[in-house]
């Protein structure tokens, strides 16, 4: 599925003037995300290629930066990031957003790119690749 750039564009703009819940889902647990940007960015792709089973032929992507302030969450993201495994597991994150007078109910699903770790939070840089809403 392509993303709805215009979708992400209402969401980044809203996301300026109000503070939206994020929450990262496991099978059984869940995960509040704190500090999370949604952004545009270029990639260093000059010619189309695969990774992590994604095909890449755009030079932008839309990327997701959070932090979790539970270190529990530690184990579950070890086969979730892009590097040395072949096979990645997509995170799923939802929030809900004020859009037309209701609330929207929204789902991203990202790749983890990297972790940056401190004694008391996780780090969390993502790749959206799709989003429902």
């Amino acid at each position: 599925m392509i993303l709805d750039e215009k979708f992400l564009s209402k969401i980044i703009k809203i996301q300026k003037s109000q503070n939206l819940d994020f929450i990262i889902h496991f099978t059984n647990v869940k995960y509040n995300l704190d500090n999370v940007k949604i952004f545009k960015s270029s990639t260093p792709v000059s010619m189309p290629t695969i990774r992590g089973g994604i095909y890449f032929s755009d030079t932008f992507d839309y990327k997701m930066k959070a932090t979790v302030n539970d270190l529990s969450i530690l184990p579950l993201l070890s086969k979730s990031m892009l590097g040395p495994n072949t096979e990645f597991q997509e995170l799923k994150i939802t929030t809900s957003i004020p859009f037309e007078n209701f609330q929207k109910n929204v789902a991203f699903f990202t790749q983890l790119t990297n972790t940056i770790q401190s004694s008391s939070h996780l780090e969390l840089n993502m790749r959206i690749i799709r989003i429902y809403s």
